[in-house]
């Protein structure tokens, strides 16, 4: 005898929040194709080419630093930061003031590839999110970074 489905919760708390669970989710999956295609393009992985976008815009980062703007495990962006320094894309210098820490540096080739590779990127998360128009795209900014701030800020709880 087959089980019968169970129901979702009715309480619209609860189902509104999980909708908006599986939208956001539905989105970020359809505009992060675009983005991944664009990537593979270049031969880059999604990790590799988070590295060489925060470089650019940020400058020399400390690993520590690096990791938590890319959101990569520790070992993942010491993993993914070999690998391009193995392509000569990224090297890594001493830190000054802490002789334990390394800052990941651009090379003039990793400079070069990501200045000629992100403007079509940019583009393509452009047309990605051009379902909704500007003013739409500056709400959703403001109601997602709420979002994502409260949680942060709740306890995790563990089953």
């Amino acid at each position: 005898m087959p089980i019968p489905p169970v129901r979702p919760p009715a309480d619209p708390p609860t189902a509104t929040a999980l909708k908006l669970f599986v939208v956001l989710n539905r989105a970020l999956a359809a505009i992060q194709a675009h983005a991944r295609i664009d990537i593979e393009a270049h031969e880059l992985t999604e990790g590799e080419f988070a590295i060489l976008e925060a470089l650019y815009h940020k400058g020399p980062l400390l690993l520590g630093d690096l990791q938590r703007r890319i959101l990569v495990s520790s070992g993942g962006t010491t993993f993914l930061v070999d690998r391009l320094e193995k392509r000569g894309l990224v090297e890594r210098q001493l830190c000054p003031s802490d002789r334990r820490a390394r800052y990941a540096v651009l090379t003039p080739e990793g400079t070069a590839l990501i200045g000629r590779i992100f403007p079509a990127h940019a583009d393509a998360i452009r047309r990605a999110m051009s379902g909704l128009g500007l003013a739409d795209q500056r709400a959703a900014i403001a109601l997602l970074k709420t979002l994502g701030t409260e949680a942060e800020a709740l306890p995790i709880e563990e089953l």
